[in-house]
Formats: structure tokens, sequence, C-alpha cells
């Protein structure tokens, strides 16, 4: 496929750029850099659009056309995908290119094929950069066992959160580290832990394959690229109360909504006993977001931390007042943050007030904006 789509072909005309390849426009992420300029979409009938700062910028040049997305995004696929991509109508793929490592989701759609291109770079930030609102990762590096669960929206840098402390546990501690991700993203170097990576379709059949195989392997550290099945919630939840410290992600904008969806994947009959699993196995939510900075140069994360080795939220999970969760974060971390947690409210307030994201803007991110203007006049 390489010999018929070469990836330097210079394919697409821009409007005063010239003529770009492929890997031309995979060289704009390594130029602006990979924090500023997170996604190229390439789709019939549109320019290429990268996503810059949270924002859609479409490529001054010619609209896309069905042989010209062939010759954009083909050469970025071993046969195995393109075959997928033709059977199966999609395909998740990861190309290095440079500093960075893309993920890729290839599509048909109404117009032809499409293209998702997330950028990642292989140098992995150190867990003091990220953002955290308090020193709850501290707290995480030092687990031996519980579940660790990473949320937002896509493009909202949980994949960096969580490589950031698994480089770090790395780093720290003689443990067996296994992933298994789809793609794999982020690659760890071995350091004082042993790091296997295994990826779907490549190194493993699916996620619960994976696990199931994954407990007879010896691990101290477990990452699960996303929970998105009840077997796979099923057995990782196992994993976390069988002594492992597991990691993992799930498509929820809060601590709440995250405790419901892993319900809501489950008949109305299993709900006691996959709220007693959490409320014993779950150690930590975070769930985050990107926000613009004020100086509009990029974007900061602004969290949700729910610490379930509180005794209170621990129970509200086990009997299911799952609706009574925000106001316990609410009252624990009025006076500080002894207890670990805080609302993505009281952090947006914090960044304000520091002068790092501007008042309307948090507001748009907050997801109680009441609470969001109640924590702005406390002070």
């Amino acid at each position: 496929m390489s010999e018929q789509y070469p990836a330097s072909a210079k394919v697409y005309s821009t409007e005063n750029l010239g003529n770009w390849s492929i890997l031309d426009m995979l060289a704009y992420f390594e130029e602006k850099g990979a924090m500023r300029v997170s996604d190229l979409h390439i789709k019939v009938g549109v320019p290429p659009v990268y996503r810059i700062d949270g924002e859609l910028v479409k490529l001054k040049g010619l609209v896309v056309t069905e042989e010209i997305a062939k010759q954009l995004i083909y050469p970025l696929l071993s046969d195995e995908n393109l075959s997928k991509l033709q059977t199966q109508y999609s395909t998740d793929s990861s190309y290095r290119f440079g500093s960075l490592q893309f993920r890729i989701n290839v599509f048909k759609e109404n117009d032809g094929i499409c293209a998702a291109i997330r950028a990642l770079s292989l140098h992995i930030p150190k867990i003091e950069s990220i953002g955290f609102p308090n020193d709850i990762w501290e707290d995480i590096l030092d687990r031996k066992q519980g579940l660790v669960l990473i949320t937002g929206i896509t493009g909202a840098g949980k994949s960096t959160t969580i490589a950031s402390l698994i480089d770090r546990i790395s780093e720290k501690h003689a443990c067996r580290i296994i992933t298994i991700e789809d793609p794999i993203e982020y690659i760890y170097q071995q350091k004082h832990s042993i790091v296997s990576q295994r990826e779907i379709g490549k190194d493993v059949i699916s996620f619960a394959d994976g696990l199931r195989a994954m407990l007879r392997e010896d691990p101290d550290v477990i990452f699960v690229g996303e929970m998105r099945d009840p077997e796979t919630i099923a057995m990782t939840l196992m994993a976390a109360e069988t002594g492992h410290l597991v990691f993992s992600t799930l498509h929820t904008r809060d601590a709440t909504g995250t405790i419901t969806r892993i319900l809501d994947y489950f008949p109305s009959s299993r709900h006691n006993e996959i709220q007693n699993q959490l409320s014993l196995g779950l150690a930590y939510i975070i769930s985050q977001k990107l926000i613009p900075k004020k100086d509009g140069k990029g974007r900061l994360i602004a969290m949700e931390i729910l610490n379930n080795r509180n005794y209170a939220c621990a129970n509200l999970i086990r009997t299911g007042k799952i609706e009574q969760l925000y106001s316990q974060m609410q009252t624990k971390t009025k006076g500080g943050s002894d207890e670990k947690m805080i609302t993505m409210e009281k952090h947006l307030a914090m960044l304000v007030k520091e002068d790092k994201v501007d008042l309307l803007e948090a507001q748009k991110w907050a997801n109680n904006i009441l609470s969001f203007a109640d924590v702005m006049k406390r002070g």
C-alpha cells in the first residue's frame, strides 16, 4: 500500500504554502506544538481542518476530493488496517512521525472516507506540570490497589494524565506494569519497573481477552485503555478488588455521571452488586477538561476529583444515593483540600482568581453554573 500511496507525495494544493503531503500536514503539529494543535480532520468536500487551542481552523486550500483523501490517509494505514476499513467501515491505528505519536481513526461516511488524527508527544510530561489542583497524585503513586478513573470528553487530555502517572510509578517503584490500549499512544520507557504494552488487534483480540490473560501475568499496575462494555468493566473492577492498581478511562463529564454511566452498562438486577464493588474497589475519579488560557496561548486542565477513600462517598455509592455525591464533594472542599477532593466549579474558580482563565470562559465550562457563582462569591 505504501508503494501505491507514498506518504511523501505532495497531493494537496494549499493557497499560499505550495503543495503539501500528509507528512507536511503532520509536521505542522511539530512546528506549533501538540499542546496547541491537537487534531487534524481530513474529510471529502472540505479543506483539511486542524483543531488549534480547541477551535477548528480550516487549512486555506482546495476542498479534499475522494482521491486526495485516499492519497493523504492510506499512507498512514497498514495493509491490515486497510482491510479492516474495507470490511468493518472503520479502523484505529497509530503512526509515529518525528517527535510525535499519532492516534488515527479512519471511517467511512456519506461523502467517502474520513480521518481524525490526534497528536501525542513521545515525551511524557512530568506529573507536576499536568495541573492537579491538589497533591492527590502523590497518594495515587503510592497506592498498591484500587481503581483510578480518568474521565472527560474526547480531547480532554485523559491519556496524557494517565501516562504521566504511570511513567512516574515506573520511575519510582520496582513493579510490573501491563497496559491494554486501542491503539498504543504514549510509549513508556523501561525504568525501575518492567512495562509491557499490548495493542488491540495487534497483540490481543479485545480488552476483555487482554484482562483475562493479564491476571495470569503477575501485574502490579494495570492500564485498561477504555471501559467500553460490561465484560471489560466487570473484569476491571475485579482486578481492582484483587490487589492491583488499575487505571482506566470513560467519556463522562463529572464524577456523578461516571458512576451513573458504569451502572447503565448493567441491568438493574446487578446494580447492587456493581455499587458494592465500586464502593470497595474505586479509589479516585478524576474528571478533567481542557480550558483555553486567558492569554490565548494554549489550554490548561481543570479537574473534579472524587476521593472514594472518604467513607461518606463510599457509603453513598454502596447504597445507590449517587445524586448526593456532588453535595458531599462540595461540603468536603469548602474549608480546604484536606479531603483530597474538589469540584469542577471550585477548581475553575481557583483558575479565575489566579488570572489564568477568563471568568466568562470558566462559566462556559462549569457543570453547575449556580455552584460556580456561589464559589466565586465566597472568595
